[in-house]
């Protein structure tokens, strides 16, 4: 196996172009246990954790190679939240942003945050850089947008951040747990309201009737949070699987959401 070890963003974009097939590692926490599992054997690997471009967070935008650890001690109350939720503290010393929007597992733990926030994904090659808005970068279960020789460079925050902000999951174990169902929901103080789901779709995605009956309300009512949790539980398209049935999935996005919500409301 050849490891390449770049230094800056123009020597791992290099290393793509020498070798087109080749795996990037950052924290390795997916990629490893594959390789653990011999379930695949790269023949090259493009190592970023040195690449400085990539730690960078900088105001809005949060660099691919940010760790998890960096996170739970971030201005972000919701990203902070869910990073705390990730493995253990070793996992969340090597884990990266990048690494968990590159994967794009439906139960990724960031993806509602940045669903949540209508978040820009920032991608870097040799003809330059581009920016993908989140539903357009994932594309499904372990699918993105990345074409050949792109890297995942970070992703680009809207320069509005509601204040209220809450990450909640729900999982086969307290800790240390892939979501069985995760969930962000944001609120501006006029009500606006944003909510995003995983691990209840082929990717993460937006309740948007519920966002539109509870932003109508700047102090929702029991009757409008009941139906917001009913229109929650009506839009996801879960399935069955050996962490949890389509039922168990439907239901737990509902109450989880609207838990979530009532959060926010007490901030």
């Amino acid at each position: 196996m050849r490891i390449t070890r770049p230094r800056d963003l123009s020597g791992a974009l290099d290393g793509l172009d020498t070798y087109p097939q080749a795996k990037v590692l950052a924290g390795g926490t997916d990629v490893m246990v594959g390789v653990n599992l011999d379930h695949h054997r790269p023949e090259v690997v493009v190592a970023l954790r040195r690449v400085e471009e990539l730690n960078t967070w900088e105001d809005r935008f949060i660099g691919a190679g940010v760790t998890y650890a960096r996170m739970e001690s971030g201005p972000l109350p919701a990203l902070a939240e869910l990073a705390r939720t990730v493995g253990s503290p070793q996992i969340r010393a090597v884990g990266t942003l990048g690494g968990n929007l590159g994967t794009a597992s439906p139960a990724g733990d960031t993806l509602p945050f940045l669903a949540a926030l209508d978040a820009e994904v920032v991608l870097a090659s040799p003809n330059g850089v581009r920016r993908l808005p989140w539903d357009e970068f994932l594309l499904g279960p372990k699918l993105t947008a990345l074409q050949p020789g792109e890297l995942i460079l970070g992703v680009r925050l809207p320069e509005h951040l509601p204040v209220q902000q809450a990450f909640a999951k729900v999982g086969i174990r307290q800790s240390m747990v892939i979501a069985t169902v995760n969930c962000c929901v944001v609120r501006d103080p006029d009500g606006a309201t944003r909510v995003a789901l995983g691990a209840v779709a082929p990717t993460v995605l937006r309740a948007h009737a519920a966002e539109q009956l509870v932003s109508a309300e700047r102090r929702p009512s029991e009757a409008t949070l009941d139906e917001f949790q009913r229109l929650v539980s009506q839009e996801v398209s879960p399935i069955s699987d050996h962490r949890a049935t389509e039922a168990y999935r439907r239901h737990a996005a509902g109450v989880l959401a609207r838990r979530t919500l009532e959060r926010c409301l007490t901030t």
